[in-house]
């Protein structure tokens, strides 16, 4: 029974059908299959529900936010402040190129718009400092996995929604791995760096001076990030609500910078509107395919059929990872996390682990998702940001990273309080 739904999920991405037609189509399909009602008709009804809940609005106020920093040129001050700090370490701008990501990922929450972001400002230093290319573009197509994990991230306010999980106790779960995370992303980058030492390219050289003069370009980011954050945790705002401040931080950021035009917004507004309307399309078409599946029983068989194999919890949860690492190859991060968030979850939850760390565990196994061929979304931003050569470049930088994210759910198995201590802490 579980293996159906899969085998037509994957023909229809196989055939090109775009991601929110296809969970569309394998609902229609299930039903017509398995069941003997009409649920199509609860639909609409469906629709309305999910597309008027105040905790999505966070959604298009975080990509607007994102938008706003990079057509201000926040970003690309960000970048080159970032330069003077790391840029002496062995591997010099790949280590702002994750620097960069994990600073921005702290203000948009899109691991494609970090990506997309970092990519255009940093792809032109490749052939200019002669660094390894592949190399250097897996350590952007990395670093832009860090916005679905680093808080405020859109994909953990999701997760929250779908498990009736505490958002704000997710954000402050996010930190010390995200932040963990692309520590190890550089370790890897000093690592690959000592092995091949030409892959290094030329040393930036910067001054004591030079780096306290940069300093500024850093504290519009980090200032719209305590803004975010902060606010939530002070009790002023909701998520939804934190966005709305930042998006109104990040306004008045590009009128300091002389570049709050008309012109700007209504670029930023459009491209907020087309990412947006993409991801509700995706949520909204999985929301369907969700209540098919519970309605046809899958639910519990895939409850059942874990609970049966007398397996141990760990047992258990690396089976569930087996499983997710192996969807992640095929599927499209936002949707696989609509999917497999609420089968699972409450499997986990069963099973005796916190549905917090559970939350933070998917996003790692997200990240992973995000750079693992053939249909991982940020090597082929990179790509396009690059618009030259070829695709596996990309893929073969990213290859060391994959591994370092493995190395990152070992960890969260071993140790739970990398994700659990802070909140535990405030809570």
């Amino acid at each position: 029974m579980v293996a159906k739904p899969l085998l037509i999920l994957v023909a229809l991405v196989a055939f090109a059908v775009p991601i929110a037609a296809s969970l569309g189509w394998l609902g229609l399909i299930l039903q017509y299959l398995e069941s003997p009602m009409p649920l199509h008709r609860a639909l609409g009804d469906m629709v309305w529900q999910t597309g008027t809940d105040f905790l999505l609005v966070a959604i298009p106020m975080f990509v607007l936010l994102g938008e706003i920093l990079l057509r201000a040129g926040i970003t690309e001050r960000m970048y080159d402040g970032i330069v003077k700090w790391l840029g002496w370490l062995p591997g010099g701008l790949m280590h702002s190129n994750v620097g960069s990501s994990a600073l921005f990922a702290a203000t948009s929450g899109s691991s494609v718009a970090t990506a997309a972001t970092i990519g255009t400002v940093a792809i032109p230093q490749i052939e200019k400092r002669k660094y390894n290319e592949p190399l250097f573009l897996g350590t952007i197509a990395a670093g832009g996995t860090l916005g679905i994990l680093i808080p405020p991230s859109i994909n953990l306010i999701l997760f929250g929604l779908l498990t009736d999980t505490s958002v704000p106790e997710l954000y402050l779960a996010g930190f010390v791995p995200g932040f963990a995370l692309a520590l190890l992303f550089m370790a890897t980058v000093v690592v690959m760096c000592w092995l091949r030492p030409g892959w290094g390219g030329e040393p930036v050289r910067a001054s004591w001076a030079e780096r306290f003069q940069a300093l500024p370009a850093l504290i519009p980011p980090i200032g719209i990030f305590l803004v975010v954050v902060g606010s939530i945790y002070v009790g002023i705002a909701t998520p939804t609500e934190a966005a709305s401040l930042g998006v109104v931080a990040a306004m008045a950021l590009a009128a300091l910078n002389g570049k709050l035009t008309v012109t700007m917004l209504r670029h930023a507004v459009e491209g907020t509107m087309r990412t947006t309307s993409m991801i509700m399309l995706i949520i909204l078409a999985a929301v369907f395919l969700n209540f098919v599946l519970s309605v046809i029983g899958l639910t519990q068989a895939l409850a059942d059929f874990v609970t049966g194999l007398g397996l141990s919890p760990l047992q258990t949860m690396l089976m569930i990872i087996a499983i997710l690492v192996f969807l992640g190859c095929f599927m499209e991060t936002l949707s696989m996390l609509l999917i497999t968030a609420p089968l699972i979850t409450p499997i986990v939850v069963a099973l005796g682990y916190n549905p917090v760390w559970f939350g933070i565990l998917l996003m790692v196994l997200l990240e992973t998702a995000l750079i693992t061929p053939p249909i991982g979304i940020n090597l082929y931003v990179v790509q396009g940001v690059r618009g030259r050569g070829e695709m596996l470049d990309v893929m073969k930088g990213a290859a060391p990273f994959v591994i370092t994210m493995f190395a990152m759910i070992v960890l969260l198995l071993a140790f739970p309080q990398t994700a659990l201590w802070l909140p535990s802490l405030v809570y």
